[in-house]
């Protein structure tokens, strides 16, 4: 990612590769939580990436917290890294709350709570719902948009799983309002949902560039009839195919994050959301296919990438309301915009 240290990026992967094992993703599958790759990533500070040194974070841009997340997605770290600081973080220093301890977590924006009677109430799917310090959620009241930091031992939760194994828990809110401020103006759902498809597409990004990686090892290392896999046209189109998807995620990863980091982003992020749904599918077929029968075992970390891949595909607004919302915002702007658009 241009304009990003690389220093930053090698040192993520170094401690994301040293904490983020075979054996250590599946252990955080079985117990909801990763600690040896949570606790290198906040020793260094990396969840508050992009959350300014005067609000508590760590400084840097939203391209450094990006490339970070990047990393995560490339490791398949079972972490609330996106969650933490590009979004509960920035969501409650833009109200001027106080930035949250340890992990956080966001109610996504396509989830309406409402302010009634002087308490928040409605349901969520919340990433790592139980195990965040807090959960930062908009809520719609009589007087507006409002930003409330809640700790989830007031909360009523379930906990569930998305496909992968990362928790996606099933939160119920009926509190009495208590850290709450008025949403500034440029912050409101639609930012909020728009930071959030960000996230998983920065992710998807990284986790589609290890899956070209690993197809790509995979079949140079095993051989059939005296030579590599990989030297068969028909399992070179698999592995052009998987290259493919991985570079094409990632360039649509780059140009929205510009994008929202200028302070826009809305048809770049819908953009790079359909984009990247499309790799996901078919970056992951063709990453099977090569595999074969290893792809589908459980002691393979392929499926590490690929159920997230699939998963982070309908979290933060599915890919069909993303084509909608693209389609309406070049009819609205007319037929003279269409080319400006597509060619910026």
């Amino acid at each position: 990612m241009s304009g990003v240290d690389p220093l930053l990026i090698e040192t993520a992967d170094r401690l994301l590769g040293a904490s983020s094992t075979f054996e250590v993703v599946e252990q955080a599958e079985r117990d909801g939580w990763c600690a040896p790759a949570w606790d290198a990533l906040a020793e260094a500070g990396f969840p508050w990436i992009s959350i300014s040194d005067e609000a508590g974070g760590s400084g840097g841009s939203l391209a450094d917290a990006m490339a970070v997340l990047r990393m995560v997605g490339r490791h398949a770290a079972p972490v609330p890294l996106a969650e933490t600081g590009p979004l509960a973080g920035w969501l409650a220093t833009s109200a001027g709350l106080k930035l949250p301890d340890g992990p956080a977590t966001v109610v996504p924006g396509d989830t309406a709570l409402a302010v009634e009677a002087g308490r928040i109430r409605g349901e969520a799917i919340v990433a790592w719902g139980a195990r965040a310090t807090r959960i930062v959620a908009l809520a719609d009241g009589p007087d507006g948009t409002v930003v409330a930091s809640v700790d989830p031992a007031r909360l009523t939760i379930e906990r569930r799983a998305n496909m992968a194994g990362e928790p996606r828990d099933l939160v119920r809110f009926d509190v009495a309002l208590a850290e709450v401020e008025h949403a500034p103006a440029p912050v409101d759902r639609s930012a909020l949902l728009a930071r959030g498809a960000l996230s998983r597409v920065v992710l998807a990004a990284g986790a589609l560039e290890a899956m070209s990686q690993l197809t790509v090892d995979y079949t140079n290392d095993r051989h059939q009839f005296g030579r590599p896999v990989a030297a068969f046209q028909a399992v070179q189109q698999h592995l052009v195919t998987v290259a493919q998807c991985a570079v094409r995620a990632g360039m649509a990863a780059d140009l929205a994050t510009r994008a929202v980091a200028a302070g826009g982003g809305r048809f770049e992020v819908a953009a790079a959301r359909i984009v990247v749904d499309t790799a996901a599918v078919d970056g992951t077929r063709a990453a099977h296919q090569a595999h074969g029968a290893m792809g589908v075992t459980r002691e393979y970390r392929l499926h590490h990438l690929s159920r997230r891949l699939w998963a982070w595909r309908h979290e933060h607004g599915a890919v069909l309301g993303w084509r909608r919302q693209l389609g309406s915002d070049v009819i609205a702007a007319g037929a003279d915009a269409l080319f400006p658009a597509i060619a910026r």
